[in-house]
């Protein structure tokens, strides 16, 4: 599947920081519940991998991906896992090169004009929007809309519920990614119930 098809799947991409295994699978299942099967878990914790593990073994409906992807060695563990996609935060050839070549769906970030010319040369066609608000936020994709028309986007940064339905309105963009879904106080009380109203609360919603 290639990472156009893949981010079509949910509206909202769950951005989560995970510490605790034991509660991943829950929370997967909360958020699949709420129409989000597209999980992206970030390489900022320890736990980071092991949580991937736990969630493709115990939530199998789950689209499993790794966030925050900066180095090769990152990127053949991400292999050895067998991920559904991979994330990174901004755009470099020699990873991205690296990335393209493992056949894992990729999800590179960029800010910029110059950043969309490097994408296109190395023949990719979506690409994360990162950091959406303080980079321009809707103006700035609307912005590039007019030169590089067939990119399509996942914004990401400062995403919210108070503005995800203004940049979910733009045709250039397939969904958003953001952890207001399953923000940390609910993961650590296990409220999976309202993680899943979350979740539904935006899934539900036709673009404007």
């Amino acid at each position: 599947m290639k990472i156009r098809e893949l981010l079509e799947k949910s509206r909202v991409i769950p951005v989560l920081e995970l510490d605790d295994v034991d509660t991943a699978a829950d929370l997967a299942e909360a958020l699949c519940e709420g129409g989000a099967s597209v999980l992206e878990i970030t390489l900022r914790t320890p736990a980071a991998f092991e949580a991937m593990e736990a969630i493709k073994t115990k939530v199998p409906q789950a689209y499993v991906g790794s966030g925050t992807v900066n180095t090769k060695a990152q990127i053949e563990r991400c292999k050895e896992l067998d991920l559904a996609f991979m994330v990174s935060p901004g755009l470099h050839a020699p990873i991205a090169e690296a990335a393209l070549k493992s056949g894992i769906p990729y999800l590179p970030g960029v800010a910029t004009a110059s950043d969309m010319l490097a994408a296109i040369d190395l023949g990719l066609d979506t690409l994360k929007f990162f950091p959406a608000t303080a980079a321009g936020g809707t103006n700035m994709l609307k912005a590039l809309g007019g030169p590089y028309g067939d990119i399509k986007f996942c914004p990401t940064g400062g995403i919210n519920s108070d503005n995800c339905e203004e940049f979910l309105s733009l045709n250039n963009v397939l969904c958003v990614g953001g952890s207001w879904v399953a923000p940390k106080s609910l993961i650590k009380s296990q409220s999976w119930d309202e993680i899943t109203r979350l979740a539904k609360s935006v899934n539900s919603k036709p673009s404007v």
